[in-house]
């Protein structure tokens, strides 16, 4: 098996690098989960979120984090083969050294990390990007125009739904067709068929107000489904409708088994970080041994921080906290 011959020592300063830039990445992903937790029917997350996939910057920076990740994975894969394959015989007696316990168990740790992002992916990323179906929100403001606006008035006022205000509009114009002129005529049927395009969103409008499926400010529609995302992107392709992760992330961590499921991904990320904080100095050459017990003792504490900070999000959701 023959792979580029790139020394062994380039990779390893490839994997910390990038190691270190997720390192740091955990903190802000962990960090923003922690909105979660705010009873403010997900504003700030929703606010964070809807900031997340909407600036451009942020796009590039989640290719690139994408690209990163891969970019571990695949270095720290071809680092295990290369040092295997330098050594096809294996010692005849186990040989006892100092190497760190959690030296050993970084591969394992990292394909079941691998394994545990692509299903977080499935939960939340392919949503996203519409692999997956979710549920959605949209912006009110860019759901409303002239014909909507005039649907959802008339249909508060009579209390009919709204389409059957348009039919009931369009049976009125229709006794007056014969009084018109050509041109009148097909101003009528255009302005006819305007309302009968925006029914669809008037009626998802309606049924949110409905069902209280705002946001506390109002600014927001919630909880749409995948054939109601289907219908805006169809009647108002401009609307920007997005993943609710609010209400995904609370919906999915209220079953006791994607929570078990999550913390367990936890436990494997403790055991991964634990070894590649100190890794990473060590290998970028920032450790000696006056600062070694710090290193071990940050490494320590910030593993401890990421791991609980995810962890408490599915642990105190599952408890309706």
């Amino acid at each position: 098996m023959d792979l580029p011959k790139i020394h062994s020592i380039t990779k390893k300063l490839f994997v910390a690098l990038v190691g270190g830039f997720l390192l740091l990445f955990l903190l802000f992903h962990m960090t923003a989960n922690l909105f979660i937790l705010r009873h403010d029917d997900g504003t700030w997350y929703s606010a964070f979120c809807h900031f997340m996939g909407t600036n451009w910057l942020v796009k590039i920076f989640e290719m690139v984090l994408l690209g990163v990740i891969a970019l571990h994975i695949l270095l720290t894969i071809w680092l295990a083969v290369t040092n295997r394959l330098s050594r096809p015989v294996r010692y005849h007696q186990a040989q006892r050294s100092k190497t760190h316990p959690g030296s050993k168990l970084m591969i394992w740790t990292g394909i079941l990390i691998f394994a545990c992002l692509i299903i977080h992916f499935c939960d939340f990323y392919f949503v996203k990007v519409g692999l997956v179906k979710g549920q959605y929100m949209v912006e009110v403001e860019k759901l409303q125009n002239e014909e909507v606006s005039s649907i959802l008035q008339y249909s508060a006022q009579s209390g009919m739904a709204p389409a059957d205000v348009v039919a009931s509009v369009e049976n009125q114009m229709a006794m007056y067709a014969d009084q018109m002129n050509p041109e009148q005529q097909a101003e009528m049927t255009a302005n006819i068929e305007k309302l009968r395009n925006a029914v669809p969103v008037a009626e998802i409008l309606n049924n949110a107000m409905m069902e209280k499926n705002l946001s506390e400010d109002h600014k927001w529609v919630r909880h749409l489904d995948y054939e109601q995302r289907t219908i805006l992107k169809e009647k108002a392709p401009d609307c920007g409708v997005e993943p609710d992760f609010y209400y995904l992330t609370r919906e999915k961590f209220g079953h006791l088994h994607i929570v078990i499921g999550y913390l367990f991904f936890f436990v494997i990320i403790f055991f991964h970080l634990m070894h590649a904080f100190p890794s990473v100095f060590q290998t970028l050459g920032l450790n000696n041994y006056k600062y070694n017990p710090i290193i071990e003792a940050l490494g320590k504490i910030y593993t401890w921080i990421i791991v609980l900070g995810f962890a408490v999000v599915p642990i105190l959701v599952y408890l309706g906290l």
